[in-house]
């Protein structure tokens, strides 16, 4: 096993010479704009501790050996370098990736998923982390992923709604699914009918993009009982999916609505009817 190296270390020893020397002769503005320019140099540079390009030095090691030396880094408390991290993504979502998602460290997990992506091989693993013990911000970091590729996650996430686990998130999920598929409109329709969420189970049919749905929440959005925000969510789904809403509706004492104007500092009698 190669011994852990922090090239960004080393990158910022470089760094903070190279910035000694051209001192005065960039703007702040340029040197945000060069620093990472100097960064991907570096990959392709000589470095004698490592005899080998940072680059070269990941791109010798084996699947294995990179997650391996990976989790080495965490756990030894070495930062990781953004050269390891993209050796890693190259290679595709390898068994030894896909192997850190069964890990309970954090930090781990949550670069496992990162570098995973939206790949179905790895999607299991992430249903087993949505539905087993993870923290609220591993699971968020699993759903984004299985928005990507959602036509690939789609039977799964079906299956896991049926058996009660996580079903905001499967239908989030759902949602970003680009096929047609009557069992995943008529989920999304049952929940915006009957779920308490009203403004997000909107913003799923939104995202769905399915026509059909125009009529149900033209009906919803012309209800004198709902608030402010259950109309804007409503109004925004009707436009997204083609259609439109111009009837003026009086938010002025609604409580949501007073807490917005209340932020935005707006004086009342400037907005105080809604018609967009």
């Amino acid at each position: 096993m190669k011994k852990l190296i922090d090239f960004d270390g080393l990158f910022d020893e470089k760094l903070a010479e190279y910035m000694q020397t051209n001192a005065g002769k960039y703007t702040e503005k340029q040197w945000e704009n060069l620093i990472p320019k100097l960064y991907r140099q570096f990959g392709d540079t000589y470095v004698a501790r490592a005899d080998n390009t940072p680059k070269g030095y990941y791109g010798e090691m084996s699947d294995e050996e990179l997650v391996q030396t990976l989790e080495r880094h965490i756990k030894e408390g070495v930062p990781v370098s953004d050269f390891l991290c993209r050796e890693i993504e190259s290679r595709g979502c390898s068994e030894a990736l896909i192997g850190l998602l069964s890990r309970t460290d954090e930090e781990i997990l949550t670069l496992a998923v990162n570098l995973a992506g939206g790949d179905a091989r790895a999607f299991p693993a992430y249903f087993q982390l949505l539905c087993g013990g993870a923290s609220a911000d591993i699971k968020e970091a699993v759903c984004e992923q299985l928005k990507q590729n959602a036509d690939a996650a789609k039977e799964q996430a079906l299956a896991l709604y049926d058996r009660g686990c996580e079903r905001e998130m499967m239908l989030e999920i759902l949602s970003r699914c680009k096929g047609r598929d009557e069992r995943v409109y008529e989920l999304l329709m049952r929940a915006f009918r009957e779920g308490d969420e009203l403004p997000m189970h909107a913003s799923y049919l939104a995202a769905y993009g399915d026509e059909r749905a125009l009529p149900v929440l033209l009906e919803y959005i012309a209800r004198e009982d709902i608030n402010f925000l259950e109309y804007r969510e409503l109004k925004y789904a009707i436009e997204a999916l083609g259609g439109e809403y111009n009837t003026p509706r009086d938010f002025s004492e609604d409580a949501y609505y007073k807490e917005i104007v209340a932020q935005s500092q707006l004086p009342p009698d400037l907005d105080k009817k809604s018609d967009a």
